[in-house]
């Protein structure tokens, strides 16, 4: 079944995505214990309402492009979520960011203390990949539903996502240039995004040249976002008053820092030309990042 991203209908895009949304939401609602202990609260709290649901909507519309159906793109579209908000939890503890708030409310170490929120991030993390064992596919899939889940735990874990939240809280500020910069973000930013643009790819069963298109696209995205996170927190849109680590816009200056966000976007946008209105949904979701002031930090 072909799904959404034939047209390029700005409104039909939006209107997909939100569709997209919406299921997500329910989903992620239905998956997360309803009742129990502090801790299960705490879950909850940590997901939900609020989200853009970013990486998300990443899966669902990267293996739309590729002609997967949304309900076996579902289950790994909420691991996603699920990986994501654990992250947030645990970069808020006082150990990592020491983030009192978080999207316009208090952290949820502040709202549950620190070991219920400690326990709720693993809980979440170890949930995701309960989803993703028990998503249930077609014969056919089964060999797309192990690499998905192997990669996805690939960017999430030391050589991904948490060696880059390794390598952002261990920096030196006088050690501060580009490069270590880039592979932070590449890292503690960019990497769950790629994951998310892969598992879609690899669900959708894309071929080899489609797959190098979608990580040059993940690739770009990953950056672009960091950067914009960078820009929101220079434009008071962080949620806390705490001292700012290094960033880009040391390096470059806000408005460097939204040129580099126009290129790295653009070049993200140029990478999936070749699927042409196949791509809407992935080109409609890179350009969301172009007004940082519109959006939350981390969404």
């Amino acid at each position: 079944m072909r799904e959404a991203g034939r047209s390029s209908d700005p409104m039909r895009v939006e209107t997909s995505l939100s569709l997209k949304k919406a299921a997500i939401d329910r989903e992620l609602g239905r998956l997360l214990p309803r009742r129990g202990s502090v801790v299960a609260r705490a879950m909850r709290y940590a997901v939900l309402p609020d989200g853009k649901r970013f990486r998300p909507l990443l899966v669902m519309a990267s293996g739309a492009c590729f002609g997967a159906g949304q309900g076996v793109l579902l289950p790994f579209a909420c691991a996603l979520e699920l990986i994501h908000c654990y992250s947030l939890v645990h970069d808020d503890l006082p150990a990592m960011d020491n983030d009192d708030f978080r999207r316009g409310r208090p952290s949820c170490h502040k709202a549950f203390g620190e070991g219920a929120a400690l326990l709720a991030g693993d809980g979440l993390l170890t949930l995701a990949f309960e989803v993703m064992a028990a998503a249930r596919v077609p014969a056919a899939l089964l060999a797309a539903k192990a690499e998905a889940i192997e990669t996805v735990s690939r960017r999430a874990g030391v050589h991904g996502m948490i060696g880059g939240q390794w390598l952002d809280i261990s920096l030196v500020p006088e050690k501060l240039t580009r490069r270590a910069l880039d592979v932070i973000s590449s890292k503690k930013t960019g990497s769950l995004i790629q994951g998310a643009a892969e598992a879609g790819a690899i669900i959708g069963r894309a071929g080899a040249a489609g797959r190098r298109a979608m990580a040059d696209y993940a690739r770009n995205l990953g950056l672009a976002f960091q950067v914009r996170d960078d820009i929101l927190d220079a434009g008071g849109g962080a949620d806390s008053g705490r001292p700012r680590r290094p960033d880009q816009t040391a390096l470059c200056g806000v408005a460097g820092s939204r040129a580099r966000l126009a290129r790295l976007v653009g070049e993200a946008a140029k990478s999936i030309d070749r699927f042409k209105k196949r791509g809407a949904e992935l080109r409609h979701l890179a350009l969301s990042l172009l007004n940082p002031g519109a959006g939350a930090k981390n969404a």
